[in-house]
């Protein structure tokens, strides 16, 4: 093992419950991109006019009627639940990802409804920063991630008229450890009495259970003791997954009752349902055409904001095709570079994501546009890679700020690069 590999190790072992190797894989680099205030600052400066774009467009959204938000990629199932609107904010932990230039900054996507990358930009990034002893540009912001949670927890009690002790549950797939020790992480930063289950030792009770004509067990969500579920924070369980999770003994759809759970206010959900109403990319599609039609819906400082963050996004490739122009093929609800093709201005594909988990989805059709390359330092020795900056929005406010580094599709196989000024 190298001097480097060594250090690195070292370092990061001493950092609790952290993942900085995935599936025996380099993923967190012993190395940190130093930045300019002057950029920190444009990225959250786009992020607060991109996140304003979006959250303005929820209210018509929820107005669609159903064979609109069919053709945006909503399942059927979701329409009822996406409608619902529990808490204040939109979203209370999205992320936008960003490329970020000299000249431009340009949105590729939100992840509005379970973002990941949160560990890594709000605690590890300041412990790489003081090993580096550079200034962190995230100072702060893990506080107001806490204070969002808090709010988003409290709120959401008091809308559906609960006082007193309640129930507060952080579930999470276990056998995904980045999943796991991020909800751990989120559960031990709020600092209220709660509790880590996974998601399989879970018990839905779609229907009251009588006995005697007594109930003994009411509908709702229920923990391994058999105590109902108030609060229940999700870390990357998506919707259009958990729609169509059926019981294996009993074929009950048991993702749709959930859903169910919320829209009765028998439970609240973190992130809540409009989070999911704004992660379909074709939502992107939507914004983008009502921009082209200059729609006295956007003010014109914010159609200044679209033609500024926005790349051009459609629900077809006809425009790209007729204009020679290079292009990425998107699945609306696609995640982590997964299924993403890329087309050259001749229509030819000229790179692909090997996934394809999402290849029977609808799909966006988004100008293409490189991401900046950088040398990074592996345990491999240095490398050149492309990356991209990924902004929290956090309940409404730009917030913490990290980099993924890899391909030009970033997808699940990308370093975590750390920022400092």
């Amino acid at each position: 093992m190298n001097r480097f590999r060594e250090n690195r190790q070292q370092f990061f072992s001493q950092i609790k419950d952290f993942w900085h190797d995935i599936y025996g894989m380099e993923y967190a680099l012993f190395d940190i991109k130093r930045e300019s205030a002057e950029t920190i600052n444009k990225i959250r400066q786009a992020t607060e006019q991109i996140g304003h774009i979006f959250y303005k467009s929820a209210p018509l959204l929820r107005m669609l009627d159903n064979e609109t938000l069919l053709r945006l990629g909503f399942p059927t199932e979701t329409h009822s639940f996406i409608r619902l609107q529990t808490l204040p904010v939109e979203s209370v932990i999205a992320r936008l990802d960003l490329v970020v230039t000299e000249e431009q900054v340009k949105l590729l996507e939100i992840n509005a409804d379970t973002p990941t990358f949160i560990k890594e930009t709000f605690f590890v990034n300041g412990k790489v920063c003081e090993q580096f002893e550079l200034k962190n540009p995230n100072d702060g912001c893990e506080d107001q991630l806490k204070q969002a949670m808090l709010k988003a927890v409290t709120s959401s009690l008091r809308s559906m008229g609960r006082s007193g002790a309640n129930n507060i549950v952080f579930a999470a797939h276990s056998e995904h450890e980045e999943d796991k020790l991020t909800t751990m992480y989120l559960k031990e930063l709020i600092g209220l009495k709660s509790q880590y289950i996974d998601f399989h030792q879970l018990q839905l009770v779609d229907e009251p259970i009588l006995e005697s004509e007594e109930v003994i067990l009411a509908q709702g969500l229920y923990d391994i003791n058999g105590e109902k579920i108030d609060v229940l924070y999700r870390q990357t369980y998506p919707i259009e997954h958990l729609i169509h999770d059926v019981d294996p003994i009993t074929k009950d759809k048991v993702g749709q009752s959930l859903m169910n759970l919320v829209e009765q206010q028998q439970l609240a959900v973190v992130n809540p349902p409009s989070a999911f109403l704004l992660q379909s990319k074709a939502i992107m599609a939507l914004i983008w055409g009502l921009h082209e039609e200059q729609h006295s819906f956007f003010t014109a400082e914010e159609h200044n904001a679209i033609h500024k963050y926005f790349l051009p996004t459609y629900l077809d490739s006809d425009i790209f095709l007729q204009q020679g122009q290079s292009f990425v093929k998107k699945p609306t609800f696609g995640r982590e570079g997964d299924t993403v093709e890329i087309f050259s201005n001749t229509g030819k594909k000229i790179a692909e994501d090997f996934h394809k988990t999402y290849k029977d989805e609808l799909s966006v059709y988004q100008q293409f546009i490189e991401l900046p390359q950088t040398i990074i330092q592996t345990e491999h020795g240095p490398k050149q890679a492309h990356y991209m900056y990924g902004c929290f929005y956090i309940n409404g406010q730009a917030s913490a700020i990290g980099i993924r580094a890899g391909g030009q599709i970033t997808d699940n196989g990308s370093y975590f690069l750390p920022i400092g000024y």
